[in-house]
């Protein structure tokens, strides 16, 4: 495993037991409300849903650069949010680690 498969496994790891512990504690309508409770938290979910919205963009072209799809970690973005990103880097690592072992060039 290179630096930025583990790095990012590590992210997905933490943000996972954040996203765990948040569910468990309030559900998935609880995350919305407590996202709209005043003007600050009206900031960050906004936020959220320019950066996700740009990172789903950026998957789209990168992919189609790359000849692969996209749309399961599209999907994964809209309903989940930052684990659609975080997912299809881990695929795109992989995959590349995969090609160069078998001796392509990297995409």
């Amino acid at each position: 495993m290179n630096w930025k498969t583990i790095l990012l496994t590590i992210i997905l790891a933490d943000f996972s037991v954040v996203t765990a512990l948040a569910l468990a504690e309030t559900g998935y309508l609880g995350l919305l409300e407590a996202a709209m409770a005043n003007w600050a938290t009206i900031q960050i979910f906004t936020d959220l849903v320019i950066i996700c919205a740009l990172a789903i963009v950026w998957m789209h072209e990168d992919a189609r650069a790359r000849g692969t799809n996209a749309w399961p970690f599209i999907v994964i973005t809209l309903f989940a949010g930052s684990f659609g990103p975080l997912l299809y880097l881990l695929r795109r690592e992989w995959r590349g680690r995969r090609r160069l072992r078998a001796g392509h060039a990297p995409a």
